[in-house]
């Protein structure tokens, strides 16, 4: 069975031409494969588009060349000239196009436009580009006392852990695979004490990771909240692979090298599973498309140890290596709150767990 990518791919220009830069995302189902950005020297934006979307043809020919690609794009020129339904005039362009028909059978490609919005992943990385690699002073970030004194209404995301599992206690490893263990007794006590406490707080929508025991915990909150329930895959756990469900204790002995490389980089993968640094890029565009989708509302997100770990990392601007420095106990609440104009984020509480005391 052909393996099946997603790439998304953006480019910019400050000035036409002007510096510029590129930024791709490479998708395996719900995993983030590939974070790809560079910065291109002076160039138009057409081009910067250009050169994103053949960076991760290229990148996705590596992983497996039989591979079919759904593109996304921002750009109704680029998505429109590689459709073959508009010239390509442009000679730099008509290069380009050429690269990435070459790049990745055209036969295996499809392509099709999407809102600017639902491509920030993409295009915060080719501002990165510009921003780290192109030697510019990078677009100010450090806006929360003035966001604060604006009129714009944030999204406010309530992210709750679910509650105890037979694995829990003695910290297995607990993951999206085919281990889906339920609450226990204690667990399901203290979802309906968190639910009593999201209630209050009055969120307008319900997200959950579709796994048993974020769903037996989302229903509680459900169930005092009156919101239906919307369950996305992009919420699930980390994938550990062929450790789910053994303990530390199991993997340092079976896997000794494996897990030493583990707990000494964000960048590595359990055997057949996915790395923080994979799950770090997942959640960060998990998050943008979260307040596209609900710009201004406080949503609830019944979520996973290791993806509220990585928003809070996020918001707070910290480096991947980072997420070992933190921990999230079994049904608290950890607050972000987002500023749809721009995407600034703020960490507003971690951890909260105050009503199960």
């Amino acid at each position: 069975m052909a393996r099946h990518f997603l790439l998304t791919a953006d480019g910019g220009s400050r000035g036409n031409p002007g510096p510029a830069g590129y930024g791709a995302v490479v998708h395996e189902g719900h995993v983030v494969v590939a974070e790809l950005y560079d910065f291109l020297g002076i160039a138009t934006n057409n081009v910067a588009e250009y050169s994103g979307l053949v960076a991760g043809l290229v990148a996705i020919n590596a992983l497996d060349p039989q591979a079919e690609v759904d593109v996304r794009m921002d750009s109704k020129l680029v998505v429109e000239q590689m459709s073959g339904r508009w010239q390509i005039k442009h000679a730099g362009m008509r290069e380009l196009a050429q690269k990435a028909r070459e790049a990745h059978s055209p036969a295996l490609v499809t392509y099709s436009w999407i809102p600017r919005e639902e491509n920030a992943h993409a295009d915060r990385l080719a501002n990165k580009a510009m921003d780290e690699l192109g030697g510019f002073v990078p677009r100010q970030l450090n806006l929360l006392t003035e966001r604060l004194r604006m009129d714009e209404v944030p999204t406010t995301i309530y992210f709750i852990r679910h509650g105890e599992t037979v694995l829990t206690a003695d910290r297995k490893f607990s993951g999206s695979r085919a281990n889906n263990p339920a609450l226990i007794a204690d667990g399901l006590a203290n979802a309906k004490l968190v639910a009593q406490e999201i209630a209050t707080l009055k969120p307008e929508i319900l997200l959950a990771s579709p796994l048993q025991r974020t769903t037996q915990t989302a229903q509680e909150i459900a169930a005092l909240t009156n919101l239906p329930i919307v369950f996305d895959e992009v919420w699930f756990e980390c994938d550990f692979g062929i450790w789910d469900g053994f303990s530390i204790d199991e993997v340092k002995e079976q896997y000794p090298k494996e897990y030493q490389a583990w707990v000494s980089s964000s960048a590595y993968a359990p055997p057949g599973g996915e790395s923080y640094d994979a799950l770090g890029w997942r959640v960060d565009e998990a998050i943008d498309k979260l307040v596209a989708t609900y710009p201004g509302k406080r949503v609830a997100v019944v979520a996973h140890n290791g993806v509220i770990k990585q928003a809070i990392r996020l918001a707070t601007g910290g480096a991947p290596s980072s997420i070992f420095h933190i921990d999230v106990s079994p049904c608290s609440i950890s607050t972000i709150t987002i500023w749809p104009s721009d995407g600034l984020r703020a960490l507003r509480s971690a951890n909260e767990m105050g009503h199960l005391r």
